[in-house]
Order: C-alpha cells, then structure tokens, then sequence
C-alpha cells in the first residue's frame, strides 16, 4: 500500500510510515491512499476494540516498516471505552468522548503519539509536532504526546476562540509541550502550520492536525466498528450524522463506508459556518473566515481535509450524491440540549447538538446514529445554565483542569514559534 498527495494523485508514492511522519506532502497536499483497501476476510469484533481496529488499519500498511508493530499500538492507543447509547427507535448516539481529554480526538492523537514514538525509538532521530487547534484536537495532542521520548510538541490556540476548560487542559502540560496562544483565528493557527512547513529552513517538522494520516485512520475504525453493531442491532445500514469542522471525523466516515462497513449514509452537520452546505447548493466551492459559535471546535471556514473528500468524489455532481451538510445556528443549539435534555435526562455538548438538530429535523422517521464528539463537561458555561444542573465533571479531565497553566502569546507570524 502506498499513499499519494491530494495534490498530484500521479506523483511520487509514499509508505503509510513515511506519510505519517512527514504529517504533510511536499507539495503542501495531503495524503491519501492509492486506492481505498477492502476489509480484510479475517476481519472480526469478536476479540475487542483494539484487535478489531488492528484488523481494519493493517491493509493500510501492508509492506510497511511498522507492519509488524501495529497490534502493539493499538493495544496502547485504545484502552479506553467506545459506547453506543440507545435513545429509542433506532436512533444511537455513539459516545466517543471516554478517553483522557474527553474528546474524539484521543482515538487519532493516541494512535498518532505511539505510533511516531514507536518509528523514533528505531531511528534516533527526534522531531517538532505542530498542532493548531480549534479546541479538543490541542488537548488530546498535548496529553497523549507528553513525556513520549524524542518528540516535542507546540500547540497553537485562537485568542478568546476555546472555552476556558479547553484551554486550560492545553496550557496544563510542561517537559516537552509548549502551548502559543495566536492573536487571530483558528484559521491563522492553520495557516502558520502549513506556513512553517512550507519553510525550507526549517526541519524536523511534523503536524498532529487531522491533516495527518495517523490521526485520521484510527477515526475510520469507530465508523466501522459501531456500524457492524448498529446492522447487527437492527438489521439495517447505519445512517451517521458527524458534526463536522475540519473534516477529518466526516472523511474517516467516508473511508469506512469505501472499505465496505455497513453504511447507507453520511450527513455532515456544520454550525454557523456555511462553508460545506454552501457548496452544495451552489456547486462553487468558497473557503472563508470562521466565525464564532457555541460549538467552537467546529468553527472553521477552510477545512483542510475538504481535499481528501474531493479527492475521493472527483465532480461535484459526485460530491452532492454522497454528500448531504446542514447548517446549525447558536439558538438551535441551546435549543437542542435543552429538548434533549427535558424529554430523556441525556446530556449532549454544543458540538453534538448540531448533529442532533439535523437528526430531528432532516431525518425524521430514520433510524440514525449522532456521533457525539466530547463530553458535556468540557463546555459547562454553555451546557449547565441550559439544563438547570452541574454536569459532572469525568476524573480525568478534572485533574487537567486544576492545574497551572502555561502559555505563550504571539501574532501570527509562525516564526515567533521558534
């Protein structure tokens, strides 16, 4: 198996642990698999998480360097719980939010964190892992990469663009993370990054960002994973609504569903930024400024990983068949969480709201999974005063957010990051 850039498809081919490392092709594109690898016939979820995901990731290192290390991994990366709620009438919730940072993001930067430590230890060499976040993705990258020999870390944070327990589990880390805290957007944090990369002075650089292979396939695996339990559940395909920002949660959906997991569909649910259902309504794609919402790890204009989509859905005629976005305003959110709230006692964050909007009001009458992508705890300034009550807060977390923070502050200029 070998992987190619989005941007030259026909150009120069890379393994699976080349593309990890490098986090972003030469040419600025990002990596993608040559063709999409079926699931293997031994594939089974009779063995548990780790095994299963074992089975589903190998295809794509087949004849790798670290082939034979895979199992290893992910026995490290995923010790930690994936569990389906059941709301009624085939209408799940899959619940990705049990991990240190309670967020998904700890399935991609934990695979990611072992994986390239794992690589280091073999080589010798030590690297620079740079990281814009526009909330979960920075604290899940600091926690899993802290103290993992022969890896630094740097993390950039929108100003006033994450809410106070974000920040605080991304600034509670010492040793070998530092985190920057970007007078701009999430937008200008992912600019530096490509930025910095782009610099032929600098070296030694790799991205933890969704951007980056081994953060995305470890988020094919619980698509398929909670697909097989769903058809065996109800006897039908899963339909799953990702709330979506940059794209990579969506485009590992897709890649599950190209592999061959039981999918019928994918929806993308998107907050005040338009970007996605505007281009399938208008059929011109527009990348533009974020702007900020209640569920601000979505709050991106220019998602990244909009190239892998169309990578994989050449037209837009493509695009729109297999791709369905709606859009979701702040009132509908608090909205959401409160009905959610008052008819079951479920408690939902800001960011899986959006996707349970679109469930009530677009899929009515379809058995559905949302996918819920962080633990309400993380955004009680918004949650608690909706539904009247403290939100308990998950150990883990808690001891993140009690300790001191640290943090530099810069513009935008990435290299006031060296």
């Amino acid at each position: 198996m070998y992987f190619v850039s989005t941007r030259d498809e026909n150009g120069k081919r890379f393994t699976a642990t080349e593309a990890i490392m490098k986090g972003l092709a030469p040419d600025g594109g990002l990596f993608i698999p040559e063709r999409i690898p079926s699931l293997p016939p031994t594939f089974t979820m009779e063995n548990g998480y780790a095994y299963a995901a074992y089975e589903i990731l190998k295809p794509y290192f087949e004849g790798d360097e670290s082939y034979d290390d895979l199992y290893d991994i992910c026995l490290k990366a995923f010790s930690f719980p994936v569990s389906i709620h059941q709301g009624g009438d085939g209408n799940d919730t899959l619940e990705l939010y049990y991990g240190p940072t309670s967020a998904f993001k700890d399935f991609g930067a934990r695979f990611l964190a072992f994986f390239m430590e794992n690589r280091l230890r073999k080589t010798g060499e030590d690297l620079t892992v740079l990281v814009a976040t526009s909330g979960d993705t920075g604290g899940a990258v600091a926690s899993a990469f802290h103290e993992r020999e022969h890896l630094c870390v740097k993390v950039l944070f929108p100003k006033g663009g994450v809410s106070e327990r974000q920040m605080r589990q991304l600034t509670c880390f010492d040793g070998n993370v530092e985190s920057f805290e970007v007078d701009g957007t999430f937008d200008d944090c992912q600019k530096m990054v490509k930025d910095a990369f782009m610099d032929p002075e600098l070296k030694g650089l790799t991205s933890a960002n969704s951007i980056n292979l081994g953060r995305l396939l470890p988020q094919v695996v619980y698509y398929v994973w909670a697909s097989f339990i769903y058809e065996a559940r109800y006897h039908k395909k899963a339909v799953f609504i990702v709330p979506s920002g940059n794209v990579g949660n969506s485009t590992g959906a897709f890649w599950a569903k190209a592999m061959g997991a039981p999918i019928e569909h994918i929806e993308l649910a998107v907050n005040a930024n338009r970007t996605i259902p505007d281009y399938l309504e208008s059929g011109e794609y527009k990348p533009r400024k974020s702007c900020h919402t209640l569920a601000n790890a979505m709050d991106v204009g220019a998602p990244s990983n909009m190239e892998r989509l169309f990578s994989l859905f050449k037209t837009y005629e493509e695009f729109k068949e297999n791709v369905t976005s709606h859009s979701v305003d702040d009132l509908k959110i608090r909205l959401t969480i409160k009905d959610v709230y008052d008819e079951s006692g479920y408690v939902i964050c800001p960011h899986t709201a959006c996707a349970e909007y679109v469930r009530r009001k677009y899929y009515k009458g379809v058995p559905t999974i949302v996918v819920a992508t962080a633990h309400p705890a993380k955004f009680e300034s918004i949650v608690e005063p909706v539904i009247g009550k403290t939100v308990p807060i998950p150990e883990t977390l808690y001891d993140m957010i009690t300790r001191d923070c640290s943090y530099t502050e810069i513009g935008t200029d990435y290299k006031d990051l060296f």
